[in-house]
């Protein structure tokens, strides 16, 4: 059997030659003193050798469970060395750990959850410690790259990061691929997350003009530009812009355009999540209608419509909030901020439409006014499926004059 230290003291010779270990598995040394876990096993009658990985790449513990896991492929009577569902024969290192746990988790998650996470992975993450073995990245070396996502400034990013790497550690853990979680000692040394607060808006409708023609003349992706837009000409959540999709845009070459955001992707309870009645529906200005056909011109009317670095991913979740940093309005009007501003200026212009503004805004709770009439909102939002789209295109249209007149 192998131990550490055999491992680590095998020499290379005039020739290659193996040191068995059990179960098929052996060191190979090579006279270049290379080393690599191999193992012998047998299909379909054939003697058959796939090579496991190097000595420097995993570890022991490491290269006995992908043994284990390609015996159990042999047993099934499946190539390991061909089987992509093999998990523990492809994991080399924290990517391909990653990668494994993404897939394993991505059923769960919406597509643009998945996009996001796999995004923040490849940003931040994997030009660090991607290629690193499993075995060899410490709380130190996790921390590192912890703090080098603070130093620009994203103290949240920096934490939601952290959480992604420790369940990746935790799923390679329950794999046999790794011992311990190093991400679990990182968080106290992290710095703390700023205090919960107001989200930074503008309420000035003038100054929101400032900002968007600012916005334009900033150094910026274009999909990043329109995205902004039609995040400010819908007010809807920043989610929800970078998941749209063409396929959620009906009649936009008609007489009553609307965006229909699936209520998969609103914020809502889990159980009204699936169920498309409460499908949130946004009707379109004229000035939202013309970016959409700007999206379509940059990138044709499939899949995502303000999408990022690749097709089927969306723009990245600081995208808008760095262009308006860059825009000089750090501090002051931030990505959410538009439903802020919405709500406050429309309702100053249009107090009597107090209900409507905020069913616009996808809010299921009740104005005072209604709780003034005595509407039960918990009923009436149960029963009444009424979307009252004519008077939510008058304030849509209303708010696409305020901001570009």
């Amino acid at each position: 059997m192998l131990t550490n230290a055999a491992v680590r003291t095998a020499r290379s010779r005039d020739r290659a030659y193996k040191i068995s270990d059990g179960g098929g598995m052996y060191l190979h040394v090579l006279p270049s003193g290379s080393k690599h876990y191999r193992l012998k096993f047998y299909l379909a009658g054939r003697e058959c050798v796939m090579t496991i990985g190097g000595s420097h790449e995993i570890s022991l513990v490491d290269a006995r469970a992908r043994r284990d896991a390609a015996r159990a492929l042999v047993n099934a009577g499946q190539d390991p060395r061909e089987a992509a569902v093999c998990g523990m024969a492809q994991v080399r290192n924290f990517e391909d750990a990653a990668r494994a746990w993404h897939a394993h988790a991505r059923s769960g998650w919406t597509e643009v959850h998945a996009g996001e996470v796999m995004s923040s992975l490849q940003r931040d993450v994997f030009p660090v410690i991607g290629a690193m073995p499993l075995a060899a990245i410490t709380a130190p070396v996790v921390l590192a790259a912890l703090r080098s996502i603070e130093g620009r400034g994203s103290i949240k990013t920096a934490r939601r990061v952290r959480q992604r790497v420790g369940f990746i550690f935790d799923f390679a853990e329950a794999e046999g691929w790794t011992e311990g979680n190093p991400a679990e000692k990182t968080l106290r040394a992290l710095a703390p997350a700023p205090a919960a607060g107001r989200q930074p808006a503008i309420v000035d409708a003038a100054e929101l003009r400032e900002l968007l023609a600012a916005a334009e003349r900033a150094v910026s992706p274009a999909t990043v530009k329109l995205a902004s837009q039609f995040l400010a000409l819908t007010a809807v959540r920043l989610a929800a812009v970078r998941g749209a999709r063409w396929i959620e845009i009906e009649g936009l070459d008609g007489d009553a355009p609307v965006w229909r955001v699936p209520a998969a992707r609103m914020k809502l309870a889990v159980a009204k999540k699936n169920d498309s009645t409460h499908d949130h529906l946004v009707p379109l200005s004229a000035a939202a209608i013309a970016v959409l056909h700007q999206a379509r011109a940059i990138a044709g009317d499939a899949g995502l419509i303000f999408s990022g670095e690749t097709s089927d991913a969306p723009i990245g979740e600081g995208a808008i909030g760095r262009l308006y940093m860059r825009a000089g309005f750090a501090g002051r009007h931030v990505p959410h901020g538009w439903r802020a501003s919405f709500s406050t200026i429309l309702n100053e212009a249009m107090p009597g439409e107090r209900g409507a503004i905020d069913r616009a805004l996808g809010h299921v709770g009740a104005g005072e006014e209604e709780k003034e009439e005595g509407i039960n909102r918990g009923v009436e939002g149960a029963y009444n499926r009424a979307q009252h789209l004519p008077r939510r295109r008058r304030l849509f249209d209303e708010w696409a004059s305020i901001l570009m007149p």
